[in-house]
């Protein structure tokens, strides 16, 4: 186990050596309060986008389904008629400049894991820069758009933002709910006082403090030939390699294991980038990875190499809420 995943595992499951580093979170609290309280206070550089600007990420480290979510936000506006765009930090990329303007035909390496997937799904116009002000300003001077998502960015507060949405998992919920390093919140628990909604990803029912959302699988997708296939296409029993470089490996092995397959477990870490020598795995059996980890390997995969599609579902009350606010904040832009 890596140090990462020791530091993890005892942010959720607890360790008493934590307690050592309760000075550096108390220094941590004190950046964070104060850089969003210049943010609330109007001081520095604040750009404002001339259309509405929804938030999309979490106060945590770690995976909570961000990526499926914008993917089901980004239909769901434009089923209702909206032109949408995404801008992203493009946490891994190396593009020849910056802002960059990630298209399907990219590599990981250029436009990053998460952009490219979200670009070869949905096409739609993603720019990716650190300072996601950049980002916006030149994907509106492209594109004419009537909302953006910023995929994450909860503590850019360079960006003003319209709307804030924060997503947790719902099985590890907020840790020991301290701060950097001491726990896993990027900002403390208070904060989500003032976001507008939370989603808990994997909850069975709707919350008192949030709405439920599940990752729902919809299909087996072959790396080299772009075969879709149903959840039928391995039998009950089925035993296979599972790949894993996300925030939280255990939700998609667990996925699998729901599925009725014997799932070998080989977990990465996030962002990971692989090679053929990496994934060459004995037995011989099949591989199944996320679609994440597949826009990175499709050039080298095998013949029985998949990635498992899933589509985030939210409840048919955050359906209702969201629309109520883009009725709010686009009232004369959306269809009937």
């Amino acid at each position: 186990m890596s140090l990462s995943d020791r530091l993890l595992a005892a942010w959720y499951q607890g360790h008493p050596a934590l307690t050592l580093l309760r000075p550096l979170e108390m220094l941590y609290r004190r950046v964070v309060i104060n850089k969003r309280q210049r943010f609330l206070d109007g001081e520095g550089e604040i750009y404002q986008s001339p259309v509405p600007l929804i938030v999309v990420g979490n106060i945590t480290v770690g995976g909570t389904g961000k990526t499926p979510m914008i993917l089901w936000l980004i239909e769901h506006c434009r089923r209702r008629g909206l032109r949408v765009g995404v801008v992203s930090r493009g946490y891994g990329a190396k593009p020849p400049q910056l802002p960059w303007r990630v298209e399907a035909e990219h590599s990981a390496e250029i436009a990053g894991d998460e952009p490219l997937l979200i670009v070869q799904r949905t096409g739609v116009p993603l720019m990716i820069d650190p300072d996601r002000s950049a980002a916006v300003k030149v994907l509106i001077a492209s594109e004419p758009l009537d909302l953006i998502l910023s995929d994450d960015g909860m503590q850019h507060y360079r960006l003003a933002r319209d709307l804030e949405l924060v997503l947790i998992d719902a099985a590890r919920g907020l840790g020991n709910q301290r701060c950097l390093p001491a726990g896993p919140l990027r900002e403390p628990v208070e904060r989500l006082q003032s976001v507008d909604g939370v989603l808990f990803n994997g909850a069975l029912d709707d919350r008192d403090d949030g709405f439920a959302f599940r990752l729902q699988p919809t299909a087996l997708v072959n790396l080299r030939s772009g075969e879709r296939q149903s959840l039928e296409h391995f039998p009950p029993g089925q035993a296979l390699h599972a790949v894993a470089g996300i925030g939280n490996p255990q939700r998609f092995f667990s996925t699998l294991e729901a599925l009725d397959w014997r799932p070998i477990t080989h977990a990465f870490a996030d962002h990971a980038e692989y090679s053929v020598q990496a994934l060459n795995f004995t037995p011989s059996l099949p591989l199944v990875m996320t679609e994440k980890d597949a826009v990175k390997c499709r050039a080298f995969a095998a013949a029985d190499w998949w990635y498992l599609a899933v589509d985030a579902v939210p409840s048919p009350a955050f359906v209702a809420w969201f629309d109520t606010q883009l009725m709010r904040l686009l009232p004369d832009r959306l269809l009937p």
